[in-house]
């Protein structure tokens, strides 16, 4: 889960972003002649992503990045699902065991006092990650992994804990700060229509980066949105091969991180 980002906070931050952040950007090019990458993520191991968004993924023949946090139900009762979604080539991605996050902070008296990480320490922090990343490699073999940042809260009870376990990952979600920021561009949505989230990615064409889509819920749970939204934004890359790059997260920053 992190912090919905509105379309006027978005458009803002699009609008602020350089298209190039330093000199040497300029000899970055995509595979393919692609125009941008488009990273379709989905945040907390939920039920509506194991009944909506992999089937309507599988539809479209797109891949995209789960990222579990391990203690939710729904990766209790479909591991196999979820086993099965990692074998035809979606991501499984870190995203902790237990989904910490700051309670301290506004409007989060949903978080469990166990799993508040204004208490919690840098070191069980970097326990839990490496702890995710074990059991993730259980359910899917696979050892190289990428990372989501809970409620995108980097700081422990004693200091910041995400510089701590950068290096167990090939790339954090949005969080990668010696790349240029068109590599980061992130939309959070809920209750949007499909045309603001192909607008996203129209935008992120622009830039020459990356459309960095975090789903929560798709048709149900929390962060929702809906099916229509969602399988509109599917036809519209499914229609659309030749100009964008929808890939799973690992696969297109392994790209970046090797031409960079």
């Amino acid at each position: 889960m992190l912090i919905k980002l509105t379309p006027y906070l978005l458009s803002l931050f699009l609008l602020s972003t350089p298209v190039w952040a330093n000199k040497d950007d300029n000899n970055f090019t995509w595979p393919k002649h692609y125009k941008a990458a488009v990273s379709l993520s989905y945040d907390d191991g939920l039920y509506s992503q194991i009944h909506n968004a992999i089937p309507e993924l599988d539809k479209h023949n797109l891949k995209a990045s789960f990222y579990l946090t391990l203690a939710s139900p729904a990766v209790d009762e479909y591991m196999e699902v979820w086993r099965a979604a990692a074998n035809n080539g979606h991501e499984l991605g870190n995203h902790t065991v237990y989904h910490p996050c700051r309670g301290s902070l506004p409007n989060r008296d949903w978080v469990n006092p166990l799993h508040d990480t204004d208490k919690n320490t840098v070191v069980e922090m970097v326990e839990q990650v490496t702890l995710a990343n074990t059991m993730l490699k259980a359910i899917d073999g696979k050892k190289d992994r990428t990372f989501t940042i809970p409620c995108g809260d980097l700081l422990a009870s004693d200091g910041n804990y995400v510089e701590r376990v950068r290096p167990k990952f090939v790339a954090i979600k949005a969080n990668n700060p010696d790349l240029p920021k068109k590599f980061d561009l992130l939309f959070t949505p809920e209750n949007v229509t499909g045309k603001q989230l192909i607008d996203f990615v129209k935008k992120a064409e622009q830039q020459g980066g990356i459309a960095n889509i975090l789903f929560h819920g798709i048709g149900g749970d929390h962060l929702t949105v809906s099916t229509k939204a969602h399988a509109e934004l599917l036809d519209y890359l499914a229609n659309h091969k030749d100009t964008y790059w929808t890939d799973t997260y690992i696969n297109i920053m392994q790209y970046v991180m090797e031409n960079k």
